[in-house]
């Protein structure tokens, strides 16, 4: 109303501008504006060590402990560096859509209670102190159940008891534990949840389902140990078969959702079934098993779009870019394969097949050869579901571990382990050889530094700067290293460079960087400029990419693409490996080269030009500094005084660092003797130039242990040729189940039976068999076989006879004929 009077216009302009001076002294504040950076302070997760944060950054922008737990909820998390009055209504909500309860303790630290989920990876949440504004935000990580510590979880006590409990000799009492503290109450309800997937197939309308079915145990004490007697469930709960238990609040109504609880992992259910399971617990899995048979010949067959397993135990652990440990079968804990007898490792393929989702799964016996199920009970078999889901998850069959169960695991139950029908489940679920696997190339950075590229170069550039190691336009993969110059132990520079960083991306992904911590050999991993915590989970899932961390100096990355990339820490140096599958060839360029098979262009510039490799180490050098990066193209976090100044505002190369391009052997240096030693065989040179250049055998040391490391991995990864998986002819056996070049398999007949073919097969190296197809043909049926063979052959040299026969008559008649003729013109010439 003001505004509408003319003499008031000066003081209408003057409440204007006060307004939008307030609104940016407001947007200071970091309340819904976490990620962002102002002129006068920043709410991004580098405020911190640039010192540069938001007064009241700690308070919107929240940390909380833990920070992960199982996809299945019910985790209660503190919210740190900020206090609540006790009478607030806290309320979180996740994916802006999913609301649970939050509650202030006594101390005034807020709790959020993490909700049911089916996905897995950071999982945005907002926190409300009054149910209507969400100011507060924050990232919470959802895991996938069986990669969840066993502290975080229930546990069941003999588990093959648990598995096998309703089949002939196996009853009495189930046990379970758990940690009593993880759950806020003093007595607490065991409830069982059942899970299922319904809808058509493939389809919009196929949904995923938790399901409350009822109460074991009621209102009994949070001791962290309950044992029951199962009994029979009512019958429509005998639908369900796959399931979870679940301990939470006695004071929760039944079968609560989002509310403080534990969970089991998933697991058969057979033991609350009705009587017809316990009486004839084969038939009823048999029964099962061919439902689950002719469920499986109406949906789509995947098998012709996942990716073959590697040939080799070695292959299969070297390829990391695309496979990784199934956990269920780790050479690394044991070797305690119990759903694969037989093996010593298996590995599942990273990425889900391209339409389905589906996974795959490659076993290896203690020779290295991969078990196939067409010799085994314990071979490799792929999945419809992928054990660890498929993104976007949510939905079937991708939700991670269960759509699993679903589809490939209950069914191993009803046709393997409950009832002897395998043949029903190989059918659907056949191992798959390694006829058109091709192992992926591996280049490599290492010491200070050396490079190794695609196609065998070797190299060595010590410049400062910030540099394309990897780049594909055409699949959208950048993989970038900074170095920065070493130091003497005595603190002085060295005019030698090491990686300290590498920061990589895949098309829309998220931006992974590792880099080399204060603290000697240690790697600290940041995603999208934020640091990405490791001290709860090893594997995290994210944005186009995993991460893997066993321990602070390993960090495995894995993009869509197959591309692998290894950092590891050791010596004082970062050591990378970049793999790349076999798609990449002709598509990359950088500094490790164009991956062709052509090493004569690997000094390829980015502006196409290309130098000798006899070139000088001075000349390579230049040709190096050509691939700097820029500010605009850069993946790197620049969350320092330090970093802002020596790359971010300085040139990307650093041309006032000249390195020095050799290393001198003098006969009088104390040093060169031990390092004469220690630097032998393949690798050598690289360890005299580190060992001498750095004044350190250790380094030389480190240098050599990581060339033949990275020489090993290349050994693994050599293609292998196979033949494919030969069957055992019927009434016979055969003997070899390997099937790679240069094998043999041998083959013989049961008693009566007679061998046909050949005895002998051997794989060659064009990828066939030699020799024919085997058969064992019975004694009685040979005999029959050879009769019939001999009559028609009796009957054919009668045939023959008779025709010669026939033919000789015929040509004596006819001659007969013409000496009458003959006869008869010459008497008419008398």
């Amino acid at each position: 109303m003001l505004c509408k009077y003319k003499n008031n216009i000066h003081l209408c302009m003057f409440i204007v501008l006060l307004f939008q001076l307030f609104s940016r002294t407001a947007a200071q504040s970091c309340a819904r504006s976490c990620g962002e950076k102002f002129n006068s302070c920043s709410c991004h997760a580098t405020c911190e060590s640039l010192k540069d944060c938001c007064a009241d950054y700690k308070l919107f922008c929240l940390d909380i402990q833990p920070h992960s737990g199982s996809l299945l909820g019910g985790t209660d998390f503190k919210i740190l560096n900020a206090t609540f009055d006790q009478s607030i209504n806290l309320t979180c909500r996740f994916h802006s859509e999913i609301l649970t309860e939050g509650y202030v303790d006594e101390s005034g630290v807020g709790h959020c209670i993490t909700p049911l989920l089916y996905e897995s990876g950071w999982i945005p949440f907002e926190v409300s102190t009054d149910g209507v504004n969400y100011y507060r935000s924050g990232r919470w990580l959802s895991v996938h159940h069986s990669k969840l510590s066993p502290f975080y979880k229930i546990i069941f006590d003999n588990a093959t008891k648990w598995q096998y409990y309703g089949t002939p000799n196996v009853s009495g009492d189930l046990k379970m534990i758990w940690i009593p503290s993880l759950i806020k109450a003093e007595r607490v309800n065991i409830e069982l949840w059942g899970y299922n997937e319904t809808g058509e197939a493939y389809s919009a309308n196929w949904e995923a389902e938790w399901k409350y079915l009822y109460t074991v145990g009621r209102d009994v004490p949070n001791s962290g140990v309950f044992s029951f007697t199962p009994q029979i469930a009512e019958h429509s709960y005998s639908l369900w078969d796959l399931g979870s238990m679940r301990v939470s609040p006695s004071t929760k109504p039944d079968g609560a959702r989002d509310v403080n609880s534990l969970w089991s992992g998933a697991h058969a259910i057979a033991w609350h079934l009705e009587e017809a399971f316990r009486k004839d617990s084969a038939g009823w899995a048999l029964e099962k098993c061919i439902n689950w048979d002719k469920e499986e010949k109406a949906m789509p067959n995947f098998l012709t779009e996942i990716t073959d397993c590697p040939c080799t135990l070695a292959q299969a652990r070297a390829d990391t870019g695309r496979f990784h440990t199934d956990y269920g079968c780790d050479i690394e804990a044991g070797s305690f394969c119990i759903y694969h007898p037989g093996a010593v490792h298996c590995v599942r393929a990273i990425q889900g097949s391209p339409e389905y989702g589906a996974g795959q799964q490659c076993c290896y016996d203690s020779t290295g050869a991969q078990v196939l199920t067409g010799d085994s009970i314990g071979g490799s078999t792929p999945d419809r579901g992928h054990d660890w889901g498929e993104p976007p998850y949510k939905k079937p069959p991708r939700v991670p571990g269960f759509s699993h169960w679903k589809y490939d695991v209950i069914s191993f139950y009803y046709c393997c382990l409950w009832s002897d029908n395998c043949k029903y489940y190989f059918t659907h679920r056949p191992s798959s050889d390694c006829r058109t696997y091709r192992p992926p190339r591996a280049a490599a950075v290492l010491g200070d530094p050396h490079f190794m590229t695609f196609d065998g170069v070797t190299f060595t550039f010590n410049g400062k700067g910030e540099y394309s190691l990897v780049h594909s336009s055409d699949y959208e993969l950048s993989v970038q290293g900074r170095t920065e110059p070493m130091k003497f132990e005595n603190g002085t520079v060295a005019m030698a460079t090491r990686l300290s960083s590498v920061a990589l991306r895949e098309k829309d992904s998220d931006v992974i960087e590792v880099r080399l911590r204060d603290q000697v050999d240690e790697l600290q991993v940041l995603m999208n400029q934020q640091v990405l915590p490791f001290s709860e989970q090893k594997w995290i899932d994210l944005k186009g990419v995993f991460v893997f961390s066993p321990k602070p100096t390993d960090v495995t990355v894995m993009f869509p693409s197959g591309t692998g990339v290894e950092v590891r820490a050791g010596g004082g140096v970062m050591t990378l490996t970049v793999l790349l599958p076999h798609d990449l060839q002709n598509h990359t360029q950088g500094l490790l080269g164009t991956m062709n098979d052509e090493p004569e262009d690997d000094f390829t510039s980015s502006n196409g030009l290309i130098i000798p490799l006899n070139s000088s180490a001075r000349d390579i050098f230049i040709y190096c500094a050509g691939w700097a990066i820029t500010n605009e193209s850069s993946l790197f976090t620049y969350d320092s005084t330090h970093l802002l100044n020596e790359y971010y505002y300085a040139p990307k190369h650093d041309p006032s660092f000249i390195p020095n391009f050799s290393v001198t052997e003098d006969p009088e240096d104390p040093l060169l003797e031990p390092t004469l030693n220690l630097c032998v065989g393949e690798g050598a040179s690289f360890c005299k130039y580190d060992a001498l250049s750095m004044r350190s055998l250790e380094q030389g040391n480190a240098t050599l242990l990581a060339y033949r490391s990275h020489t090993s991995t290349k050994k693994a990864l050599e293609p292998v040729q196979s033949c494919g998986w030969l069957s055992p002819p019927n009434h016979g056996q055969k003997e070899g189940t390997l099937y790679l070049e240069g094998a043999t398999v041998t083959f013989s007949c049961n008693s009566g039976y007679r061998l046909y073919g050949s005895q002998e097969r051997t794989c060659q190296d064009d990828g066939r068999w030699s020799g024919q197809d085997t058969q064992c043909v019975a004694d009685n049926t040979l005999a029959i076989v050879l009769g019939s063979v001999g009559a028609v052959l009796a009957l054919a040299v009668m045939v023959i006879a008779i025709v010669v026969y026939t033919k000789k008559q015929k040509k004596e008649s006819m001659k007969h004929q013409d000496d009458k003729v003959t006869y008869q013109q010459h008497g008419s010439h008398l």
